[in-house]
């Protein structure tokens, strides 16, 4: 075999990993169903762990860890947004509705002006 279209072992144990991650999730859902006898609360607790274990499981993948890594920078990237102010924000809110309401009236205008065409056209106008 060529060497480049082997897979290094690390990504057929990460493959072997999500397969059984979504073995896991879809029987604890299929589990979740079947034990419907069972207090619900304890079901979605038994749920909850293993969604757990399932996220803890794909973490250790190589695609986890970079999703890891890049909740982690979007956090740093959050944190160097500049906010605006609550004056901004309530200024640019009240602009949206009045904005809202005018395009409402025209639209109505419109619709008002074209009915009555309409109306007058089809001969049902008084």
């Amino acid at each position: 075999m060529n060497a480049q279209t082997e897979a290094p072992a690390s990504q057929i144990l990460d493959i072997v990993k999500q397969v059984i991650s979504v073995v896991f999730v879809v029987s604890g859902i299929a589990a979740f169903y079947y034990f419907s006898h069972i207090l619900l609360l304890y079901r979605v607790l038994a749920l909850l762990i293993l969604m757990v274990l399932v996220l803890w499981l794909m973490f250790t993948t190589q695609i986890g860890q970079k999703t890891w890594a890049f909740i982690l920078e979007s956090k740093i990237e959050v944190r160097k947004v500049v906010w605006p102010t609550r004056d901004e924000t309530m200024r640019t809110t009240l602009m949206v509705f009045v904005m809202v309401f005018i395009v409402g009236l025209v639209l109505w205008f419109l619709d008002m002006f074209l009915f009555w065409g309409i109306r007058l056209i089809t001969g049902q106008g008084a």
